[in-house]
């Protein structure tokens, strides 16, 4: 058991039979009345924040996240397949875990997967990923408004928006967080 004098951004509490961890908190102490926790608290497996508010010095149940770097071998539709790199285990994933970014990674990228105990309960993807450009229309000539991009199907079939120079072929750079190109891989 912890208290909320224990904070710090990142801790993992179990609220309500719920895994949040802390994304940022303060402890106040007004001139009058007792001293209080403000915190904002994310849900680990949808992402939603959520704020409350605590008693200085509440007790918390604080519960610790195993990090396992696995790698991705394969999909079967909803079901993901990974691979502990140390003892070559393998596990089943539903593709819930994954989050919205999905189809950005491909085969045999390493990925991080948040153990409570024995269950998964988050897969976070790497924070960039080299994919290359499948499809997109070519870049004319003259185009060249500040900004201006195209969309282009990636590799793994995801839909980026890129600037009017890439073409097929290119190899970019990907934000796995936000979606968004970075820049083209040096060769």
């Amino acid at each position: 058991m912890a208290t909320t004098n224990d904070f710090r951004n990142g801790m993992t509490l179990s609220l309500d039979g719920k895994l949040v961890t802390v994304v940022e908190f303060q402890h106040v102490k007004p001139g009058k009345g007792g001293a209080f926790v403000r915190s904002k608290l994310k849900d680990v497996k949808t992402g939603a924040v959520v704020e409350k508010t605590w008693r200085a010095g509440a007790k918390v149940e604080e519960v610790r996240l195993e990090r396992v770097a696995m790698q991705y071998l394969y999909n079967d539709g909803d079901l993901f397949h990974v691979m502990d790199q140390e003892t070559f285990d393998q596990l089943t994933l539903p593709k819930e875990l994954f989050g919205s970014s999905v189809d950005l990674l491909k085969e045999n990228e390493v990925v991080t997967v948040l153990m409570h105990g024995s269950d998964p309960v988050l897969v976070e993807l790497p924070n960039f990923v080299l994919l290359t450009v499948a499809n997109t229309e070519p870049g004319f000539k003259g185009n060249t408004a500040q900004g201006a991009t195209k969309s282009a199907r990636m590799e793994t079939g995801a839909e980026i928006a890129v600037p009017l120079f890439v073409e097929e072929g290119d190899v970019l750079k990907i934000d796995t967080r936000s979606r968004e190109y970075v820049e083209r891989a040096k060769s």
